[in-house]
């Protein structure tokens, strides 16, 4: 039987449980680096992910994501100006866990590309403003 113990704090609640059958619920679990195994969902695990979408995207950004203001520079009319706009980045070293996070990008219509790091792709981005304004109406900003 699992142990469940819950404590609001300010903003959140915090939720702690034990239990030695846990490894069924998250069978992805195991020793080792996450990028250094297999991160597959199971058929159970996919479908909730197929129902609710958007908690799942939610889910990673808040853990492993943010929203941040980019900004880059244009020659106008011969003066630099400079533009700002909203971006959404993912970072993730698991090539597994990055690509369940853009399948199911890609399911809801949000468009990304992946960015690297040296040669390395490890983010996700997010920077197109029709697809910003989804994930800002899914997503949201971390508390």
């Amino acid at each position: 039987m699992p142990s469940v113990k819950r404590r609001q704090k300010q903003g959140c609640a915090e939720v702690k449980s034990y239990s030695q059958h846990w490894p069924c619920m998250f069978p992805q679990h195991g020793p080792g680096k996450k990028h250094e195994r297999r991160i597959v969902l199971e058929p159970w695990q996919q479908e909730i992910v197929d129902a609710y979408p958007w908690e799942f995207i939610r889910g990673l950004f808040h853990s492993d994501g943010c929203r941040i203001t980019n900004w880059t520079t244009r020659l106008v009319g011969g003066e630099r100006k400079r533009y700002e706009y909203p971006r959404y980045f993912f970072t993730n070293k698991s090539d597994d866990i990055r690509k369940l996070h853009s399948d199911t990008l890609d399911k809801v219509g949000v468009e990304w590309k992946m960015t690297r790091r040296g040669s390395d792709p490890f983010n996700i981005s997010v920077a197109r403003r029709a697809s910003v304004a989804l994930m800002d109406a899914h997503v949201g900003p971390k508390f």
